[in-house]
């Protein structure tokens, strides 16, 4: 297998005095979907935070295509997350004062692009999701299947390498998480995106390529050489 896209080794993050991640390491090749489970409190979105660069791990190291993002200023880790990262979570955190285009829109703006040819590349996307139709609702107008669509249709926007995707169906019924990962998984590997995703659902992880859990701030398998 070619070398990983983006490498965690040995994290460790508390919070306080409660140890989310305890030397958790994980590996992430390019244009693999990864899932990434366990119960609440595993450690899960701490790993995420930490692999896509919103928090700094305790200890350990965190490398992105050769980069160690822990040697990084945090205006070369902005750039990452603008650019090569893209994040949806559970709840999609749409601006809700803004249109389905222009929520997509924004990064693009952010990163320079000029608003007309912002606004097609959001079109663009939002085709792709199936929300075209919603491109002119704010968010509190939409479904919730329709604003997490909308949500990873911003996420892709960028063409980023890798998309941080936390339980981005959580709060959706069964049939509406099913459009979500479809959409997803159908986008992704179009594009050929590097996915991680956080999911306490067996029937999302089944939507990965592989598969790893996390027990108590530490992959499973981690977990087992040391008790043997």
């Amino acid at each position: 297998m070619t070398h990983p896209l983006l490498t965690g080794r040995d994290l460790r993050k508390a919070h306080g005095s409660t140890p989310a991640l305890r030397g958790a390491s994980v590996e992430l090749h390019a244009g693999e979907i990864l899932a990434v489970t366990g119960a609440s409190g595993s450690g899960k979105s701490t790993l995420l935070h930490c692999l896509a660069g919103i928090v700094r791990p305790d200890s350990g190291t965190v490398e992105y295509a050769g980069e160690s993002l822990g040697a990084l200023a945090e205006s070369r880790l902005s750039e990452l997350r603008r650019t090569e990262f893209g994040v949806v979570f559970q709840f999609g955190q749409l601006v809700p004062e803004l249109t389905a285009i222009d929520n997509v829109a924004l990064p693009l703006l952010v990163a320079g692009v000029a608003r007309r040819a912002a606004r097609e590349r959001a079109a663009e996307w939002l085709e792709r999701f199936g929300v075209l139709e919603q491109q002119s609702l704010r968010p509190g107008e939409m479904s919730g299947g329709q604003a997490q669509r909308v949500a990873l249709a911003r996420a892709l926007v960028t063409g980023p390498k890798v998309v941080f995707a936390d339980e981005p169906t959580g709060a959706l019924d069964s049939l509406a998480g099913e459009q979500v990962m479809t959409a997803l998984t159908r986008a992704a590997r179009a594009s050929g995106t590097a996915v991680l995703l956080i999911t306490h659902d067996a029937q999302v992880a089944a939507y990965a390529d592989r598969e790893v859990t996390l027990r108590d701030g530490v992959v499973a398998e981690q977990a087992a050489e040391v008790a043997r």
